[in-house]
């Protein structure tokens, strides 16, 4: 096993409760954010969550892996459904390393005396 990530993320929320008495503000304008997201109601609670996780694999965020892994399988989200996901977050990163190396390849273009 890499990581114990049920560990992980009851430590994680447990610092998280500490920065909150530090700074309370943040966290109520991080809790608006996050409940504006899912006001609408187009999108299941399930969906909100996947997108979540492939979200957090393109930002790179354990602590997003942790909690949302969690919150999806609470929502009914099946290890196919999660795997679904994370498969277009793969997709998209390749797809913006290849944008980003279109965008190399036009900064060296431009490049006086190459």
């Amino acid at each position: 096993m890499m990581n114990d990530w049920n560990v992980y993320r009851d430590s994680l929320l447990e610092r998280v409760g500490d920065y909150a008495k530090q700074s309370p503000d943040v966290m109520r304008g991080l809790a608006t954010i996050d409940g504006a997201a899912a006001k609408t109601g187009h999108l299941a609670p399930k969906m909100h969550e996947l997108i979540a996780l492939a979200v957090a694999v393109t930002t790179r965020c354990d602590g997003c892996i942790s909690v949302h892994t969690k919150k999806a399988v609470e929502h009914g989200a099946t290890l196919a459904e999660i795997s679904e996901a994370l498969g277009v977050a793969i997709a998209l990163n390749a797809g913006a390393a290849l944008t980003y190396s279109a965008r190399v390849l036009e900064a060296h273009a431009q490049l006086p005396n190459k």
